[in-house]
């Protein structure tokens, strides 16, 4: 799954995870500041090989971020993620459904090797453009990757996380602050489960 945004927030976010507003530069300001400074020291250019392939993807997103609403809506599809560039860049594809409508989400992730870091830049299919990216890296099997964008006119940062990573399932979750990361709302929760491959017997 993939990276929601603030922009994909008018839907909302995704806000493609998700995946979502100032320019790549402020991005990074905000990853200098919350990113772990292990990244900086190890090779993570196939931190996502876990991830090609295609998954079963359950998730929610809160109807309106930052405004006190407790509304949350689910959704229910896939996520193909294919390696490009050996490794070094990979892209995902979200298609999702539910009572509130359909996202088609595009995530294109690529490797930074001068700055051993990820970036994140998503795409709702309704707007066609690609958001600012978010920036980051995984560290004890853990990826955290932040954006400063806004919402609504005013400024915020993005706190994208994927956790709970196995062979066959991984979590992800956003989260929008607004007094510059002092406190976090969730916005965005995601699971992906493994879609079996089933193997030619003949």
């Amino acid at each position: 799954m993939e990276t929601p945004r603030a922009g994909f927030g008018s839907l909302l976010w995704l806000g493609l995870l998700a995946v979502v507003a100032p320019h790549p530069a402020a991005a990074q300001t905000a990853t200098a500041t919350h990113a772990p400074a292990s990244e900086t020291q190890r090779d993570g250019q196939h931190d996502f090989d876990f991830e090609i392939g295609s998954w079963r993807t359950q998730l929610k997103r809160l109807v309106d971020p930052l405004s006190g609403s407790k509304t949350w809506v689910e959704y229910e599809g896939t996520t193909v993620v294919r390696k490009i560039l050996g490794g070094r860049a990979n892209l995902v594809e979200l298609d999702v459904q539910g009572p509130a409508g359909r996202i088609e989400g595009l995530s294109l992730r690529l490797y930074d090797p001068q700055a051993r870091q990820w970036s994140l830049n998503f795409s709702n299919i309704k707007s066609g453009t690609l958001s600012p990216p978010s920036i980051g890296g995984f560290s004890n099997g853990r990826g955290e990757f932040y954006s400063k964008e806004t919402l609504d006119g005013r400024d915020i940062l993005v706190r994208f996380v994927i956790s709970d990573i196995t062979p066959t399932s991984c979590h992800f979750e956003q989260a929008y602050s607004a007094d510059g990361g002092k406190t976090w709302e969730v916005n965005w929760i995601a699971t992906d489960t493994r879609v079996a491959v089933e193997s030619d017997d003949g």
